[in-house]
């Protein structure tokens, strides 16, 4: 057992988050992400019966952003034409807040272009999550 880490970031998280170096992108994908067909050439590991947010607010207690990117953050852009609303963004914008105040703007990524990039991803999480259009993708920045 390790002091300050979150209990909810398993043994094999931790691994996968450490073993990433600057610019290297993970996805934390809600539960309808197609995780290990988009994810052949990526490390997926599965966090079910848990929601995209508190894995978020968990993953950035020990992982930085990438200060060297723009937006270090990209979120799946609603289908034109999909009456759905989105809720949890605004979580995520109270939690990237929290841990990285000055530098978390975010991409918004056409659907079909998010599962290209997510294809290219060092990690992608499994999680539980319920709500629509809740997959997240970080790129991680130097730990300093």
């Amino acid at each position: 057992m390790l002091k300050g880490i979150p209990n909810i970031l398993s043994p094999e998280l931790l691994c996968a988050l450490d073993q990433m170096g600057h610019g290297d992108e993970l996805v934390i994908a809600d539960g309808n992400f197609p995780c290990h067909s988009v994810g052949k050439d990526s490390i997926v590991i599965r966090a079910d019966g848990h929601g995209v947010p508190e894995i978020l607010d968990a993953i950035l207690q020990v992982l930085p952003l990438d200060t060297y990117t723009e937006k270090p953050v990209g979120l799946m852009e609603v289908v034109k034409g999909d009456n759905v609303e989105t809720p949890i963004w605004s979580e995520y914008e109270k939690i990237l807040s929290k841990h990285e105040p000055n530098h978390h703007d975010i991409e918004y990524i056409e659907r079909f272009a998010f599962y290209e990039r997510a294809k290219g991803a060092y990690l992608i999480i499994s999680t539980g999550e319920t709500a629509l259009y809740a997959n997240i993708l970080l790129k991680k920045g130097v730990v300093v």
